[in-house]
């Protein structure tokens, strides 16, 4: 499908009445991922920030609670390149939330140099995809619950450069590709995004899973790489860059398309619409394959 903008230039001001949702945003303690948490907040909604670090957590969410006093926000502490803590995280959200409207997978990591999640999968693909797919997956039962849920997985541009390999995920060998790596993760992430809506449509559920990209926005995951710091004065701020994620998340007109983000050149720059998505992505049995390998390195299955 053509890439399309939206008839009118969507902003994460234009977010609706979010009073009674309750979200968990992953990574929400900086970059796109807090001002979602901002918005949510500031629009009613009861928001999870399911971050790895609890001291940047606490200082996301004073920030947040500085702009919204009335404003509802928990700290959950989750590392998603460790599957215990993973468990643990989703446990904690099913003991004390009666059900989650919202998951929104958005943390991630960006060419790191070469290390290892606690379960000893490569960092990019563990954290990005392997990370989210079991909270997903831990999450279910309790997105059930509510009467629209969704899931959205922040995937990105970079995915148009990912190379499926399930005989070799994690990039072992001598030379550590990290671009490659990145690209592989957010291949999957999409790939995931859309497979998980289509099982769950087989299975006749009402949970939706959509996708979303950032564009090139400016936030810290760009860190490890010099070349992207010195570009980031023409970057989409962190509120542009997480329009397309919270559009997919509210929005009724999100449903007419599974992956949306800024559509101007590149896809880089420009206002929410209709992403592409590259062929690799779409190829059913590939995501099947995908699905399989998941669940057999993490031994984490979906209760479908």
């Amino acid at each position: 499908m053509p890439r399309k903008r939206l008839k009118q230039k969507w902003r994460l001001s234009d977010t609706g009445d979010q009073d009674g949702v309750i979200v968990l945003i992953t990574g929400s303690n900086a970059g796109i991922g807090f001002e979602m948490a901002m918005e949510f907040a500031g629009k009613g909604a009861e928001v999870i920030l399911g971050c790895r670090s609890l001291q940047r957590a606490e200082g996301a969410k004073e920030r947040i609670l500085g702009r919204h006093p009335e404003g509802r926000v928990h700290i959950l502490e989750l590392d998603l390149a460790d599957l215990k803590s993973v468990e643990r995280a989703a446990a904690e959200v099913m003991a004390n939330f009666p059900r989650l409207d919202l998951l929104i997978n958005n943390a991630g990591v960006m060419i790191p140099p070469r290390s290892t999640t606690a379960d000893g999968f490569e960092l990019q693909v563990g954290t990005n995809h392997l990370g989210h797919f079991a909270l997903t997956a831990h999450m279910l039962p309790h997105l059930q619950k509510s009467s629209k849920p969704r899931v959205v997985t922040v995937s990105s541009i970079a995915h148009t450069m990912g190379r499926l390999d399930l005989a070799n995920m994690h990039g072992e060998g001598k030379r550590y590709d990290k671009w490659g790596q990145y690209g592989r993760s957010k291949l999957a992430n999409l790939m995931f995004a859309l497979e998980l809506n289509r099982r769950l449509n087989a299975n006749g559920s009402h949970v939706v899973s959509l996708a979303s990209h950032p564009g090139y926005a400016n936030t810290s995951l760009q860190r490890h790489s010099l070349m992207w710091r010195l570009f980031n004065t023409v970057a989409l701020s962190p509120k542009r860059g997480a329009a397309a994620t919270v559009f997919a998340a509210t929005e009724a007109e999100a449903l007419d398309h599974p992956y949306w983000g800024p559509v101007g050149p590149l896809e880089a720059w420009g206002w929410t619409g209709r992403a592409n998505i590259s062929k690799r992505a779409q190829r059913l049995d590939d995501a099947a394959a995908l699905w399989a390998w998941s669940e057999k390195v993490t031994g984490v299955s979906f209760p479908l």
